[in-house]
């Protein structure tokens, strides 16, 4: 499930760290979330669409991945970004 244009350059706007930046760890982790949210919302009406959730797990793990690398690195960052997306309680 692709993400809109318009959406995907309104996601990049709000986390963005400097004019041309498209692939922070933060910007990416944003994206992740879109499409994770996306696809949750797809498997709300399509309850057997096995192909694609192996596609949402894949999508998780990277997200994953990419939030413990930006915990490791700047942790204040890190619970600025899970604050604004909502991740965590």
């Amino acid at each position: 499930m692709p993400i809109a244009k318009e959406k995907k350059l309104e996601v990049i706007s709000g986390f963005k760290k400097h004019a041309s930046d498209t692939g922070s760890p933060e910007v990416q982790i944003a994206l992740l979330t879109t499409r994770i949210e996306n696809l949750s919302e797809h498997f709300k009406k399509h309850k057997k669409d096995y192909h694609s959730r192996v596609g949402l797990l894949m999508l998780v793990n990277k997200r994953r991945t990419l939030l413990s690398y930006v915990k490791a690195t700047n942790n204040e960052k890190y619970h600025e970004l899970i604050t604004k997306l909502g991740l965590r309680k």
